[in-house]
């Protein structure tokens, strides 16, 4: 008999050819195995734990199925399987003394054991803010004059009202938005029942077809992509450049959609006509619909994001505050959310609540530190990383998941962001990652800033050390 660890891995590696790296890298990746010793996979099936209630009910809705079928095939036989809420389990069933405990998990990296550092505290008058992650929702789209068209045409397609039969394709810059409305559209799709949705990036969609033509393949992939396919979402499409085989079987992929009708988004952060080394056929049909631009945030914009994000956090952000970093933060929506990570950040460090003159701080902190100094490589960001929790580089780009590698792993995509201009593509390449995953990492770090401490912690001093690598302390 497999024990549950060694089914659940197969089980992974069986979807890894059936769904999107972003279904495996935000859906089933952060699930996790009952391990207290009780459970085992011949007497009470197989039973994860998702990180919170929204994950475990998007899990049972879209992915049960394709996991009890994988399982199924692992196993022999069929085999149930349970999706729980981790904390509620593990709260109700574990001692205290067996509990997860993030502060000490972290801090092993470092050979510490330290006692859980508290959360910081909410406002006055406001709750503690539940901890899980802001998914990509309509709900959690801010919507302002750049972004409104982008987010009422998604949510029609999402709804299954028609643009007049054409492809929707969203164009910003990276760090604006059209990840999330991308997602939200896959999301809002599967709730309302649309069928198959397919959401993919380029890369991913490259990454299989290769692998199908290359195998036995080509058949599966075409049923998958046409037969199959109701509704796809494939993003960053300027990744198709120069590759002509993927750019061939797109076009004929998306003649197959549109004559039975399914729907097609797209997104990129450059317009059709600007993408270098693409089929003019090709060219054509992604261009062919409703162009939909976002622009980066306005002023008003950047109002509404930061309170949204603070309240999302439980965060007490006084109104002085908010306007300095509304009139001196410009940019795009992730500069404007990683400015009040920052702020967070020093509050948490310094022990002190935000002000005014705290705000002043971090804003000159950040702001400047973006030309002072050299840039950094990746290499040099991922060693500061694998150095600060006792592991090697090669152990990072590792696949294993356990936490004690995963969270290196994340905090280094991150701060490669911060610290470099590498793009996520090769952001991802130093790790074993595509650029999905990468962007991910990136956004679970962002959040996770906000709301736990310990963590906090653990990504100032690795600011700290990369400052003095790139000689700005």
């Amino acid at each position: 008999m497999k024990p549950p660890r060694a089914v659940w891995d197969g089980v992974l590696r069986r979807l890894g050819t059936e769904l999107s790296s972003y279904a495996l890298e935000v859906w089933l990746h952060p699930l996790r195995l009952q391990t207290d010793g009780s459970v085992q996979i011949d007497d009470g099936g197989l039973r994860l734990l998702a990180p919170g209630p929204l994950h475990r009910e998007h899990v049972r809705r879209n992915l049960l199925d394709p996991i009890r079928r994988a399982v199924h095939a692992e196993l022999g036989r069929p085999c149930p399987v349970t999706v729980e809420v981790a904390e509620a389990v593990e709260g109700a069933a574990a001692p205290a003394s067996e509990r997860p405990d993030t502060a000490r998990v972290e801090a092993r990296g470092r050979g510490e054991a330290k006692s859980p550092t508290p959360t910081a505290t909410p406002a006055p008058g406001r709750q503690a803010p539940v901890q899980r992650p802001l998914l990509h929702t309509f709900e959690s789209f801010v919507v302002g004059p750049q972004n409104a068209l982008a987010r009422e045409a998604s949510l029609a397609v999402a709804s299954g009202r028609s643009l007049g039969g054409s492809p929707l394709f969203l164009t910003a810059p990276s760090g604006n938005g059209k990840t999330h409305l991308a997602w939200a559209l896959a999301l809002e799709a599967r709730r309302r029942g649309r069928g198959h949705v397919r959401h993919v990036s380029a890369e991913g969609f490259t990454t299989q077809f290769l692998t199908a033509i290359r195998g036995s393949g080509a058949a599966a992939f075409k049923r998958r992509y046409r037969q199959e396919c109701q509704l796809l979402v494939l993003e960053d499409v300027q990744f198709l450049s120069g590759k002509k085989s993927t750019q061939l079987e797109l076009f004929h992929t998306l003649e197959h959609l549109r004559a039975v009708g399914a729907a097609v988004v797209f997104s990129g952060d450059q317009l059709p006509r600007e993408i270098p080394d693409l089929e003019p056929r090709l060219r054509s049909q992604l261009s062919g619909g409703l162009v939909a631009e976002i622009e980066p945030p306005d002023a008003a914009l950047r109002r509404d994001i930061l309170r949204t994000k603070a309240d999302a956090g439980g965060v007490g952000l006084p109104e002085a505050c908010l306007e300095l970093l509304v009139e001196k933060v410009r940019g795009s929506v992730r500069d404007v959310e990683g400015v009040l990570v920052q702020l967070v950040t020093s509050a948490a460090l310094l022990k002190r609540p935000i002000d005014p003159e705290l705000t002043e701080m971090a804003l000159r902190k950040i702001v400047p530190s973006r030309d002072a100094g050299r840039r950094l490589d990746p290499r040099e960001v991922v060693d500061a990383v694998a150095s600060f929790f006792g592991i090697t580089r090669e152990v990072m780009a590792s696949r294993t998941r356990r936490r004690q590698v995963l969270v290196p792993r994340q905090l280094a995509m991150y701060l490669c962001r911060r610290y470099t201009d590498a793009s996520l593509p090769e952001i991802g390449h130093e790790l074993g990652r595509d650029h999905p995953a990468v962007r991910n990492a990136i956004e679970v770090v962002e959040r996770a800033i906000l709301q736990r401490a310990p963590l906090r912690y653990r990504v100032e001093e690795l600011a700290s050390r990369l400052d003095a690598i790139a000689g700005r302390s």
